[in-house]
């Protein structure tokens, strides 16, 4: 009986489950005696750690996984030897994972130290909320086109001006600015 491929063709990242997961849960070492066999280490899982979570799912049920082509090309779990590869392999991720994570703290860290700040730009500029401020003082404004004019929507309107013209916190601390 041949071993059961576990593969998939389409993109799964963003699913909680991939396509051959599923399939490698339903695997039975008594109906399967083989170990299911996966085209390429990455078509199995997300990301490491997933792996690592389905490799250890199967060794708990007494299943090996072989993986055919790829960088993993060696591993065959059932044998001591693919067992250390895989771990190896499981090892080395985890610490570019880590890596990877203090350098991107180090670089927003040092961004922030040169006055830099991350994210999307605010759309309420303090010269936009001066005029803001100016027509929400007077009542026959119209919202709707100060809003449009202004390129800003009501919800920013509202957070930054009151009704009357006057400041609300965020508007006090653009205005501070």
């Amino acid at each position: 009986m041949p071993a059961p491929v576990a593969s998939s063709l389409t993109t799964h990242a963003t699913r909680s489950v991939p396509p051959p997961v599923r399939s490698l849960r339903r695997a039975n070492p008594i109906t399967q005696p083989r170990p299911p066999v996966s085209w390429k280490l990455d078509r199995l899982g997300r990301d490491l750690r997933h792996l690592v979570n389905i490799v250890h799912d199967l060794t708990e049920r007494g299943i090996g996984l072989r993986v055919l082509t790829g960088q993993g090309a060696a591993i065959d779990t059932t044998t001591a030897s693919g067992k250390l590869v895989f771990g190896i392999f499981a090892a080395l991720a985890e610490y570019e994972r880590a890596l990877i994570s203090e350098r991107t703290k180090a670089g927003l860290a040092s961004a922030r130290a040169r006055g830099r700040i991350g994210g999307r730009p605010f759309k309420m500029t303090p010269a936009k909320l001066r005029l803001a401020q100016a027509s929400m003082g007077s009542p026959d404004t119209n919202v709707a086109a100060l809003c449009t004019e202004l390129g800003i929507t009501r919800q920013t309107l509202y957070r930054h001006v009151s009704p009357t013209g006057q400041l609300r916190d965020d508007g006090k601390k653009l205005a501070r600015r």
